[in-house]
């Protein structure tokens, strides 16, 4: 079954929100240029405000793995996603599950995946911005990565688009952040329930088909 990833979550009621609108993972954006940024103190406070059972997942652009592995394990992370330039080296003995985010740059994926023992691909736009620029990423290459890897689909997708994304791509789950936005870092309700139900429904779609 399809799993789907609200991101870029800055505050309860959008969090509690997206769990009842029927999230598998929230998403929390640890990097200080980022609009939708939290830091550390912040997402420990909006963790233990939220069930133990819910799925949370850490953003991370070069940051130290030693605050990262903390981070994670303070907040009850259930992933740790990466973004940046790191050493894959330095994440062996992370402790929590580790997501690695990719671009498509001069038609192949950096960083290159098979360097990385993550447990999932996050496909995301080709941008310096790290996430919620609102582009897309190329379906095609995307649908044809996602045959052999584990991936969630990231990058411009909508409440209008994420149907055609998954019916091409066939993710494992996909991944929203400014697609479901009043405003950088706080959420549209709407849309986020909107979304979750189009992703559910292209994702039913395709599995009676099978």
């Amino acid at each position: 079954m399809l799993t789907i990833k609200i991101c870029g979550l800055t505050n309860l009621d959008d969090a509690r929100w997206a769990i009842e609108a029927g999230a598998d993972y929230l998403g929390f954006v640890l990097y200080q240029n980022s609009p939708r940024c939290v830091s550390a103190r912040e997402l420990s406070r909006l963790t233990d405000a939220l069930p133990e059972t819910i799925r949370k997942v850490g953003v991370f652009v070069n940051e130290a793995p030693v605050l990262v592995k903390e981070v994670a394990e303070v907040c009850g992370l259930s992933a740790v996603q990466l973004h940046g330039d790191e050493d894959p080296g330095d994440y062996d003995d992370l402790g929590v599950t580790l997501w690695r985010a990719l671009r498509l740059q001069g038609g192949k994926w950096n960083p290159d995946p098979r360097k990385w023992a993550a447990e999932r691909f996050v496909l995301d736009a080709d941008s310096r911005a790290y996430g919620g620029t609102g582009m897309t990423v190329d379906w095609d290459e995307a649908g044809a990565f996602a045959a052999r890897h584990r991936v969630m689909l990231a990058g411009g997708l909508t409440v209008d688009n994420v149907g055609d994304a998954i019916r091409c791509v066939r993710p494992f789950g996909v991944d929203v952040s400014s697609g479901v936005e009043l405003a950088p870092g706080r959420k549209d309700h709407k849309k986020v329930a909107a979304f979750i139900r189009a992703a559910r429904a292209a994702d039913e779609a395709l599995r009676s088909e099978s």
